[in-house]
């Protein structure tokens, strides 16, 4: 009898509910910080980060391009409108004769004729001329061929003029002249010729204008068709050039305001001052006038500004009422702001801290890297390890107080163990010192000479027999300087530690740190109160925001009151004023990157004399020139020579000149003319550049025994050899070496090297 299963009836499970995860689209920025654990994505490779790579559409191109065209034509105006209408400024035209068969006033006749206007029968002085076809004012500064007459001219102008001889090529002195001013820097250059149908053939001319352009391509390139004088049509088409042109003006003069002085008018002075007021008048150009800024008239000297009076332009026709003129004069006084005549930063009544600085006489050795390496005091030096026969114990090691004696057989080295007390400490030694390496030099045994040789000290008549033929072969100071840079040479009576006190010895010129705290006692008396600037970048920026703000605009006609003028000055008039940047009174650290001509014949030695022009200022500077670059430490080799075809810093403390400005360097002559003997450029002032003299003692290899050399003459005594004991040695071959011992009294010393060979040159 089967029985069958009764089928059972299951209901499905209502209570359970799988609840769907919760998706969010728009996760908190603690979520994804938590989700991400620390981690980092990687930006996609080849993605547009800045603004100018993002792809932009053609709509936006468009709008950038209209904006850009209405930025470029707005700024254009703005140049050009100080030139419009009658009373417009004029525009300056400098006229530089390259030869002394060129007639400068007769050159301006020729340009003026050209637009229909009556020569001017001025003799002297600048010549104004109102040109109505381009309704444009020109005023032509006629130049000699003196470099300092035509660098000021030129420092004024909108355009400059070159008059050339068209039977002359150009000679030395039109080079120069040429030379200097290209490296001043010129707006808007142009060349005419003079005398072409007087001394050219017609049928030769167009080759002579030819040669002339090749000649002058050199210093201004793609210039411009010569113009001839002798051609009406020709000084049209110039004179319209140079009213209508834009000029490209010179970014270090523009980046302020400038003047041409018209008149000047002194006041009269108390009878007991010897300083009165002066009011110079003229045209502002560049940019905003501020009377709380010091202005610079060259030859005279800085002053402060008294009062500016704004004065209307005079027409050129006489007004019925005059008196409306002097209504409309406005007087700008200076603020509670202004810049004073103090150079230096006030002396605070404050104790210097001055580091002290280690006593040469408490000092066991020379410091390498501002520390001892032979020193009395060797508790800061970790133990070397000791070598012990083999079965030492560690209690019998305490019993060896140094290595056991070097003079038994070499080969028991080998089986002699390492104190285990010392293997940690040997583990902590420095990496970069002087025992860095495990084949280090100072680890070579001084027994590695034979036994039976022994060092015998010479006759003195014979030491100085052999010095003196050892140094006869020198030349000259500056050929020795070229040919063996920072080396000197000890008197056998002067003895190294004390010639060389004020040394320091560094592994490297470029990593190794420098202490400057040490110093401080040799530093100038007002060192500490030259200007420091600490970022030039973000101080610049502020001080050219600032000249944009306020003031008197360009274009205005003014009268500017300066006071504390000293009378003697009245026999001379000036031609030119330059307001002065914040702070461009005020003395620091002046750098200059330097590079000399190479067709001086002679070097130019650090500390002497030469005449430099930055800007608008001359000064006459005694510099010391270091090497120029970028270096970690900020420390620059000093170079006592700058020879000819070579590019150094100079360094000198003066007045302050914002941005970067070109400079030209002179040099008074035999004859007492200044020389131009290179150009400069300025670097940002700084006034903790270190400019350290190296001194490179040599010596001359006297015995050599494959890694060990006995040196003489780099020392004259014993004790020298124990002072500078820590330095390390070099070869001009690269060899590193350190010394070893001292032999003798004469100071002939051991020295190892890295490398082995026969030959040795000068260590």
């Amino acid at each position: 009898m089967s029985i069958s299963a009764q089928p059972v009836h299951h209901h499905r499970n209502t209570t359970k509910v799988d609840h769907k995860q919760f998706k969010s689209r728009h996760a908190t920025k603690s979520a994804l910080k938590d989700a991400a654990k620390g981690k980092v994505e990687r930006e996609e490779r080849g993605k547009r980060r800045t603004p100018h790579q993002q792809v932009m559409s053609k709509l936006v191109r468009r709008n950038q391009a209209k904006q850009s065209r209405i930025h470029h034509k707005i700024k254009k105006e703005q140049e050009t409108d100080i030139f419009k209408g009658a009373e417009g400024a004029p525009k300056h035209v400098a006229v530089v004769p390259l030869s002394k068969e060129v007639d400068v006033r007769r050159a301006i006749n020729e340009m003026n004729a050209g637009v229909d206007i009556e020569p001017s029968m001025q003799e002297e002085g600048i010549v104004r001329t109102r040109i109505e076809r381009y309704g444009r004012n020109v005023l032509f500064m006629p130049a000699t061929m003196n470099m300092l007459n035509a660098l000021d001219v030129c420092k004024l102008a909108d355009f400059v003029l070159f008059v050339l001889a068209a039977a002359e090529d150009l000679h030395t002195e039109a080079e120069n002249l040429l030379r200097v001013i290209e490296g001043q820097g010129v707006t808007n250059a142009l060349f005419v010729v003079q005398n072409a149908k007087e001394t050219v053939p017609d049928n030769k001319l167009s080759k002579r204008l030819a040669e002339l352009k090749i000649q002058t391509g050199h210093y201004f390139p793609d210039p411009d068709k010569l113009v001839v004088l002798d051609n009406k049509n020709d000084c049209a088409l110039l004179m319209r050039k140079i009213c209508t042109q834009s000029t490209k003006g010179i970014r270090w003069r523009d980046a302020r305001s400038w003047m041409l002085i018209e008149n000047t008018q002194w006041s009269v002075p108390k009878a007991s001052t010897e300083t009165a007021n002066v009011i110079l008048s003229g045209l502002t150009r560049g940019k905003s006038l501020n009377p709380d800024r010091l202005v610079h008239v060259p030859g005279w000297g800085e002053y402060q500004v008294a009062k500016i009076t704004q004065i209307p332009l005079k027409p050129l026709k006489r007004k019925a009422d005059e008196m409306t003129m002097d209504q409309d004069r406005k007087g700008t006084l200076p603020s509670t702001e202004q810049d004073d005549l103090t150079e230096l930063a006030p002396e605070q009544a404050m104790t210097n801290t001055i580091a002290s600085s280690i006593d040469h006489t408490e000092q066991k050795g020379v410091l390498l890297d501002d520390h001892h390496y032979f020193s009395d005091d060797n508790s800061h030096i970790p133990q070397q390890p000791k070598k012990l026969p083999p079965g030492t114990s560690k209690y019998q090691s305490a019993w060896y107080l140094d290595d056991v004696s070097d003079s038994e057989d070499e080969a028991m080295d080998e089986d002699m163990p390492i104190d285990d007390a010392n293997e940690d400490a040997a583990s902590e030694q420095p990496e970069d010192g002087a025992v860095a390496r495990e084949d280090a030099m100072t680890d070579i045994p001084a027994t590695e000479y034979p036994d039976t040789e022994m060092h015998v000290d010479q006759d003195e008549a014979e030491e100085a027999r052999q010095l003196a033929e050892f140094r006869a072969s020198r030349k000259k100071e500056a050929e020795e300087d070229l040919e063996f840079p920072d080396e000197i040479e000890l008197h056998p009576d002067v003895l190294a530690r004390e010639r060389l006190a004020k040394y320091r010895g560094l592994k490297s010129l470029r990593t190794s740190e420098w202490n400057t705290e040490a110093d401080a006692p040799y530093e100038p008396a007002d060192y500490k109160r030259l200007l420091q600037v600490p970022d030039y970048k973000k101080s610049y920026s502020a001080v050219m925001k600032e000249s944009l703000a306020g003031g008197i605009p360009a274009g205005s006609r003014v009268e500017i009151e300066l006071q504390n003028v000293s009378t003697s000055l009245q026999s001379t008039t000036p031609s030119s004023l330059f307001s002065l940047l914040k702070h461009e009174h005020k003395q620091a650290v002046i750098n200059l990157n330097v590079s000399l001509s190479s067709s001086l014949t002679a070097p130019i030695k650090s500390k002497e004399e030469i005449i430099v022009q930055i800007g608008h200022r001359r000064l006459a500077i005694n510099p010391i020139f270091s090497a120029g670059g970028v270096t970690p430490n900020d420390v620059h080799k000093f170079d006592r020579f700058l020879h000819p075809g070579r590019t150094a810093v100079a360094t000198f403390v003066g007045p302050l000149t914002w941005g970067s400005v070109p400079c030209l360097v002179f040099r008074k002559s035999e004859q007492g003319d200044l020389e131009m003997i290179g150009t400069a450029t300025t670097l940002p002032p700084s006034s903790s550049r270190i400019v350290t003299k190296r001194v490179i003692l040599t010596g001359n290899p006297f015995k050599i025994h494959k890694k060990l050399v006995t040196i003489r003459y780099m020392f004259f005594n014993r004790e020298d050899v124990e002072w500078f004991k820590a330095l390390p040695l070099w070869t001009k071959r690269g060899r590193q070496g350190f010394i070893k011992e001292a032999l003798g009294t004469h100071g002939y010393f051991k020295a190892t090297f890295d490398g082995a060979g026969k030959t040795f040159e000068e260590s």
